[in-house]
């Protein structure tokens, strides 16, 4: 049976007395959505979201991790891994902080890793329509990429759907602005780069009918973390992503 260690991979640490700029020139530049805070014996103390970071916009502030830090989904080495999903489930996180018995911490489990084991075990009953977000966040093609990060700081998400004339023609996600060279720039000067220069495409998406099953399996084999919902005209009903996809079949 594997457990948490057998996913357990290096995630970027912080000291909680670090600056806040640190952490975000961290997470701008590189694929984790959360970082881990520890004392200066490794302890973890807890980890540090990217939209709290992004909050701050300051390229010279003062300011420190410690206001910041939220109450990690944690596990031990020997953890199961239906349990690793759990914690990161009830957390509503994208990882889990893998620790010794005295606290100490030794690397993370993601969960784009983990959910293809967790789905690949059985089939998840029930169809999109049953765990799908209704009315989520979006974004037009024309959109500067600018807003991308105001929408990852106000919403919580970190991927959006494209749509023009109230059809789903792309997604946008955080991923996507990392891919592209010259956004980090284009962020900083509020420069003019639109969505659809960087957006995923063609898009990949489910109706309301179709099954969870379906769904994650697209998940994992486009390796994308969420699909827009549509109904027959190519309208955009709702979106369903990894934690909604486990959400009624986590024990």
């Amino acid at each position: 049976m594997k457990v948490a260690s057998n996913l357990m991979v290096e995630i970027p640490t912080l000291r909680y007395d670090d600056y806040v700029t640190k952490a975000r020139s961290v997470l701008r530049d590189d694929v984790f959505r959360e970082l881990y805070i520890v004392d200066e014996k490794n302890h973890l103390m807890g980890y540090l979201d990217i939209s709290d970071v992004l909050r701050v916009m300051d390229t010279k502030s003062n300011v420190t991790v410690k206001g910041f830090i939220r109450e990690a989904a944690q596990v031990a080495p020997n953890t199961p891994l239906a349990e690793v999903g759990l914690a990161i489930q009830n957390a509503r996180t994208n990882s889990a902080a893998v620790v010794s018995e005295d606290g100490i911490f030794k690397g993370g489990v993601l969960f784009s890793e983990l959910f293809p084991i967790l789905i690949s075990r059985r089939d998840i009953p029930g169809r999109v329509e049953t765990v799908m977000t209704r009315e989520p966040v979006t974004c037009a093609p024309d959109d500067p990429i600018l807003r991308i990060y105001s929408l990852i700081v106000s919403s919580g998400f970190s991927a959006f759907p494209v749509v023009q004339k109230k059809e789903t023609i792309g997604v946008i996600s955080r991923r996507d602005l990392l891919r592209a060279g010259n956004v980090r720039t284009s962020v900083k000067n509020q420069a003019d780069t639109t969505v659809d220069r960087v957006m995923t495409t063609p898009v990949i998406t489910v109706t309301p009918d179709d099954s969870i099953a379906t769904a994650s399996r697209l998940m994992v084999d486009h390796d994308i973390s969420i699909l827009p919902v549509v109904d027959e005209k190519k309208r955009l009903v709702g979106v369903i992503d990894r934690h909604d996809a486990i959400s009624g079949r986590m024990p």
